[in-house]
């Protein structure tokens, strides 16, 4: 597996400085020079690293892990001549034809928000969802597939959750309001008059959210597993006590290295998926949030409801569902559209709740979304 971008970076710094400790700060310094980033960047670059070289965690062959304190490149090295050659590689090819540009911005109670856009043409804003990451995204192959196609027709704006991702972490309000004060900054920051709008997951609430109050911004709204209705307010008392259950795992497990805790999450998401798909997800759990965050998440969740603004949207709106989504129940992507006004319901087959690339629901929401949107 090639390695580009900042997991190279991180290897070149270990391996100039073999032997000795690398602490997490000077590691950051060195790679990110001029962008303050929070630890779990660094730590997705080690566990690219570890993958690519076979290594384990803690004392590895090549990278050994000091605790609380950094890193260690124990390998043998060797200096030799470079020669230079050229070799295509199709993932750095597909990189490079798709940059992105990562910048920040502050809301109102101070909080720290990462955004990237990438590609030209028609503004296409993405709510943020759970489980963002702008850059571990980016090489993700579970999420790979809607980027390249989304920017082959569209400028895409993309944002970190706070609490996630490349956002601050340490964040005083974990609120739904929050959550739409964050979309305003970024839509604000970046100067956008007019945008089609797409909320995916919980992020569809949001969408809602912000279309209804700013709708002379919104152009077109696409909602893509959706709900209204958190878990709290649309479950049973069985479901909701599951759920309760779920949010001790969540907060007692969650970033481990434990498989029975990985593999029941990732299921719910995406249990299709092939043996790298289901490594990158397990990984992402660790990378995107701390345990104490992902349980805020988790619980926030459950209080959104927005069904009494569904009526007030006034934009043309599609509402995409995958007919056998475990994540988020089928019937709440058809309350959606039964709510706004003359939306469009288009049922996926799929039991993920993120399409992946080699499904004919892809195929299928590619279309629809295509026509939608009038891509050329």
């Amino acid at each position: 597996m090639p390695l580009a971008g900042k997991a190279l970076a991180t290897l070149c710094v270990l391996v100039e400085r073999h032997g000795a400790l690398v602490s997490k700060q000077d590691l950051m310094s060195a790679v990110w020079p001029e962008t303050v980033v929070e630890e779990n960047s660094l730590d997705r670059n080690i566990s690219t690293l570890r993958k690519t070289l076979g290594d384990k965690a803690g004392r590895g062959r090549y990278i050994e892990t000091v605790p609380r304190k950094g890193y260690r490149f124990v390998a043998k090295v060797e200096r030799v001549e470079a020669v230079a050659v050229a070799r295509p590689s199709s993932s750095l090819t597909r990189k490079a034809a798709i940059p992105q540009q990562i910048g920040f911005c502050r809301v109102p109670d101070g909080v720290r928000i990462a955004y990237a856009t990438a590609g030209s043409g028609p503004p296409l804003v993405k709510a943020a969802n759970w489980l963002n990451h702008l850059e571990f995204e980016w090489e993700s192959p579970v999420w790979r597939h809607w980027v390249e196609e989304l920017v082959r027709h569209h400028e895409l704006i993309r944002y970190d959750e706070r609490g996630c991702g490349l956002s601050d972490w340490k964040v005083p309000d974990f609120s739904f309001d929050a959550w739409v004060r964050d979309l305003e900054t970024v839509v604000d920051r970046l100067r956008l008059e007019r945008f089609a709008l797409m909320g995916i997951s919980q992020g569809a609430a949001v969408a809602i959210a912000y279309t209804v109050k700013h709708p002379e911004k919104v152009s077109r709204l696409v909602l893509y597993g959706g709900y209204a209705r958190g878990w709290g307010k649309r479950g049973s008392a069985a479901e909701i006590e599951r759920r309760h259950a779920l949010n001790t795992l969540i907060r007692l497990g969650w970033g481990r290295d434990h498989p029975a805790f990985r593999q029941m999450w990732t299921a719910l998401y995406i249990p299709e998926g092939n043996a790298e798909q289901v490594q990158w997800f397990n990984d992402l759990q660790r990378i995107s949030a701390s345990p104490e965050n992902a349980e805020l998440f988790s619980r926030t969740f459950g209080e959104i409801e927005v069904t009494d603004l569904l009526a007030q949207v006034r934009v043309p709106t599609v509402v995409f569902h995958c007919d056998q989504d475990a994540a988020v129940p089928f019937q709440e992507g058809r309350l959606l559209a039964a709510g706004i006004p003359g939306a469009k319901f288009v049922p996926l087959a799929s039991r993920n709740h993120i399409l992946l690339g080699n499904e004919l629901g892809w195929s299928a929401f590619l279309r629809e979304l295509g026509e939608f949107l009038e891509w050329e």
